[in-house]
């Protein structure tokens, strides 16, 4: 039996945005970020988040696209993700995220457990991504909805929030 203890789970998103981010349209999102990752870093189960020397991620580059940008962490486990996931300030980031970003067809957010001390790299993560949107969930790159235990192959079925979950 595996002992949770020695895994963490990283999660990766990403999002395209819908204009440059100082642009007057993006105001919003940029005034909340220091905020939400303020809130993050503060969070129950928060072990680390990607960060440039800006303190946050917009200007690390993911997939060779500049309209893309990715955030990336690591949490103790999923519950603890989903507590600051979908309560509070970021909560209300979610729920007006369409002002902000393109919707994209594809798998925009994959979860995956690393050993406890990992700290996952922007290819690491784009390669779970690519591997969820060839086929679907697995223990390799899962989501909220079907997740996978640490050292499990069995999924095991979430309950997301109605109107919160990511689209395919």
């Amino acid at each position: 039996m595996t002992d949770d203890a020695v895994y963490e789970l990283a999660q990766v998103n990403i999002a395209r945005l819908k204009a440059p981010l100082d642009s007057p349209q993006l105001k919003d999102f940029v005034d909340a970020l220091d905020p939400v990752n303020a809130s993050a870093d503060a969070a129950d189960g928060f072990v680390w988040r990607l960060q440039s020397e800006g303190g946050d991620a917009t200007d690390i580059p993911v997939f060779g696209d500049s309209w893309l940008i990715v955030n990336l962490t690591v949490w103790r486990d999923a519950n603890a993700l989903t507590a600051f996931m979908y309560q509070g300030q970021h909560r209300e980031m979610l729920a007006r995220r369409r002002e902000w970003f393109e919707r994209l067809a594809e798998a925009v957010t994959a979860l995956w457990w690393v050993p406890a001390g990992h700290r996952p790299t922007v290819a690491e993560a784009e390669s779970r991504l690519l591997h969820l949107r060839t086929h679907g969930p697995t223990p390799y790159a899962f989501t909220l909805r079907t997740s996978y235990p640490a050292g499990a192959s069995e999924p095991v079925l979430g309950k997301v929030p109605e109107g919160l979950g990511c689209s395919r």
